[in-house]
Formats: structure tokens, sequence, C-alpha cells
């Protein structure tokens, strides 16, 4: 099914609420002005407000997507749409696209 692209200025949270980032932007395409993003590198996750191993198993630190485009590719890796899957690091709970363009899709 097709989806929008992500790109680096889309809202992505994990489920918890901290903001998710992309290590490595995709110049290659842009969506609005604005890189891409391949599903290879991990992100990066700040603000997780999960308690520490004492009392939890967070706060969430990477992630990393585990689906992507199967038919859009950039530098031969798939590019993130909004209804890619992805596992933060050290929780295993997803992230979360929340807001993100809407006019360049990918299937």
């Amino acid at each position: 099914m097709p989806g929008p692209l992500l790109h680096v200025g889309a809202t992505v949270l994990c489920a918890h609420g901290g903001q998710a980032q992309p290590t490595t932007p995709n110049p290659r395409v842009t969506v609005g002005g604005q890189p891409t993003v391949t599903m290879t590198p991990p992100w990066t996750v700040s603000g997780c407000p999960m308690p520490p191993p004492s009392a939890g198993n967070g706060p969430c630190a990477t992630a990393t997507w585990t689906t992507a485009a199967t038919r859009l590719l950039s530098g031969g890796m798939p590019l993130l749409l909004a209804d890619s899957q992805a596992l933060c690091a050290p929780t295993a709970t997803p992230l979360l696209p929340v807001a993100f363009q809407l006019r360049a899709t990918g299937m």
C-alpha cells in the first residue's frame, strides 16, 4: 500500500513521547525541500520519559527500522514511508510518525 515519504522535518516519536531524529539524511531525494531518509541508518531518540532499568526498561535511545518502501529506492536503499515500522532500543517499543508531508508517496 502506498504511503507518504518520511523526511528530515517529520515529527517521529517513540511510544513514550521521545523525539526521534535520523542520523543520516538522504540528500539525493528531497520532498518539500527537505531530505528524505533511507531504512539503513539508525535513528536517535531524545527526551524519552521511560524510567531507567531499576523502574522500567528505558529510556529509548536509538531506533532501527524494520520495514520500508519496497519499490522506491535511493542509492540502492529503500526509503522510509509514514507506515514503515521501527523498534526502539532498549525498550522494543515502536516509533510513531505523527506529522509528515503528504504530497509525495511511495510503495
